[in-house]
């Protein structure tokens, strides 16, 4: 039976509409994106009368706003960004945890940047407005005592920020991303890159905002620079709750028993697991999502 079939009320002789799900995303370099547009093939392909797109946003924030407000049906989002937009957007629940997203601070290779507080009186790129880098990023330099003036603040998404980082315009950049991220992954290509060790920020961060972060490597094998160790938070694929369950349980399963395709768009997407896809605090699941957890016992 085809899903449409399932939702849909009315006259069984009537055509019905295809089922449109705009999937709130990212940058086109950032792996927000990647996996919308994996996800998207995905759910074109095997559920007929569904029609999936992505919708390219600033990330988290915005992605949060799009899904509460009706505009989009899906969307992904940073864990830490929830408690600052759950009150204006009560009609958010959550298919799955699907990875966690590391904090990059970027500089030249051979620049003066070597720790977050070499940073004090310089340019840096905090994220575009709307997005959860920019959350993130802000908190690390609140309680590294770089709030206010001590940066010149520049608020650029990751396509900008590479673009400003190469021609000198700013100093360094932050973007909170799952690795590699393919902006920074580019950038490291073509020229002389260091990702700063982050490592120091985790337990304030956590002291002073909850136990959302924890501490991540970024391999050598990654970028081709020194390794580092660097802030994480979860990332979360959410859903506005009035969805149908029947939809939702198979987006659910579409999501869980393709992560080999999925982790082929991006690396990331491989991480999944039922098992910890259902960890998605403060959020609860959306009953649909709940259901094919339930059925699949992980």
């Amino acid at each position: 039976m085809l899903l449409t079939a399932a939702l849909a009320a009315g006259c069984r002789d009537a055509p019905t509409a295809p089922t449109t799900i705009r999937i709130a995303t990212g940058s086109p370099t950032a792996v927000y994106y990647a996996f919308g547009q994996s996800l998207a093939a995905i759910l074109n392909r095997d559920l007929p009368d569904v029609r999936a797109s992505v919708v390219i946003t600033a990330a988290s924030a915005e992605n949060v706003q799009l899904v509460g407000s009706g505009a989009a049906e899906l969307g992904f989002t940073q864990a830490d960004v929830l408690p600052t937009t759950m009150a204006e957007n009560p009609t958010v629940e959550a298919i799955a945890r699907v990875y966690d997203d590391q904090l990059h601070l970027v500089t030249t290779g051979g620049g003066p940047v070597r720790t977050v507080a070499d940073l004090r009186g310089r340019r840096v790129s905090v994220g575009a407005p709307g997005s959860g880098t920019e959350i993130t990023a802000t908190r690390l330099l609140e309680v590294a005592r770089l709030g206010g003036d001590e940066i010149r603040r520049e608020r650029l998404g990751l396509d900008d920020s590479v673009a400003a980082l190469r021609s000198g315009r700013i100093d360094a950049f932050f973007f909170s991303g799952g690795l590699p991220v393919r902006g920074i992954e580019e950038l490291a290509w073509r020229s002389a890159t260091r990702i700063v060790d982050l490592s120091e920020w985790t337990e304030p961060l956590r002291d002073r905002y909850g136990q959302v972060y924890v501490s991540r490597d970024i391999p050598r094998s990654v970028y081709g620079v020194d390794a580092v160790t660097t802030v994480a938070d979860p990332n979360y694929l959410i859903v506005r709750a009035n969805l149908p369950e029947q939809l939702v349980r198979e987006v659910t399963r579409l999501l869980m028993e393709r992560r080999a395709e999925l982790a082929a768009a991006h690396p990331a997407a491989g991480r999944m697991s039922p098992r910890s896809a259902i960890v998605t605090a403060p959020l609860s699941l959306h009953p649909g999502a709940a259901d094919w957890y339930r059925a699949a016992k992980p």
